[in-house]
């Protein structure tokens, strides 16, 4: 019963959004395309962008202030141009059954994504109330590591790497890339562990 409510909220969601964001459907649709690496010279494009974007910043080092507004208006006039533009530039009367389901699938992962990081949420709050003590230990090793490599990497720099790791990291999971690594690392440790046995015996 609880597993059918889910579901029916989850739908309800996905639907709600899909709605909210039926403007931007085409820009959505060519982001995910460019994000998935459809074609090969997409990631190079991508981190061209990212760079030539991050070294106008490095250039102009305008304050957090007016970095801040600059972002905020341009995301203001996105959002008010995007949907006025977008259908007059990709043509709305082209919009296929094969797009809306795709649109609607990146919307239902959109959701989904949004329920985990609740979800992860809510699990930091349960262990702060069931094991005070780990929860402290935990939130201090995790923030005091964060503070450190904050200390040894420039701002913009870190910026920088994380924005481009979490752009091509749609095209890793999408060509396998990331659990082909994980399978090697995990293989690496499982021999580590059985020479670690061996010695031991």
């Amino acid at each position: 019963m609880q597993e059918k409510n889910q579901t029916t909220t989850k739908a309800a969601e996905t639907a709600s959004l899909e709605e909210q964001l039926q403007g931007w459907g085409e820009v959505m649709l060519m982001a995910d395309k460019v994000l998935r690496w459809e074609r090969a010279w997409f990631p190079p494009a991508i981190m061209g962008v990212v760079s030539l974007v991050f070294l106008t910043i490095y250039y102009l080092d305008p304050s957090v202030l007016s970095g801040v507004s600059c972002f905020v208006m341009f995301l203001c006039l996105a959002d008010y141009l995007v949907p006025i533009l977008a259908p007059r530039i990709f043509g709305s009367n082209k919009w296929t059954t094969e797009q809306q389901q795709r649109f609607h699938e990146i919307c239902s992962n959109l959701v989904k994504t949004r329920r985990r990081a609740v979800g992860w949420w809510k699990r930091l709050f349960t262990l702060k109330e069931e094991k005070p003590k780990m929860y402290f230990v935990t939130m201090i090793a995790s923030l005091a590591a964060v503070a450190w490599v904050g200390q040894q990497v420039h701002n913009l720099l870190l910026t920088y790497l994380i924005v481009t790791f979490l752009l091509l990291l749609p095209g890793l999971n999408q060509h396998g890339i990331i659990s082909k690594y994980i399978g090697m690392a995990k293989r690496e440790i499982n021999k580590l562990l059985k020479q670690k046995e061996k010695k031991n015996e």
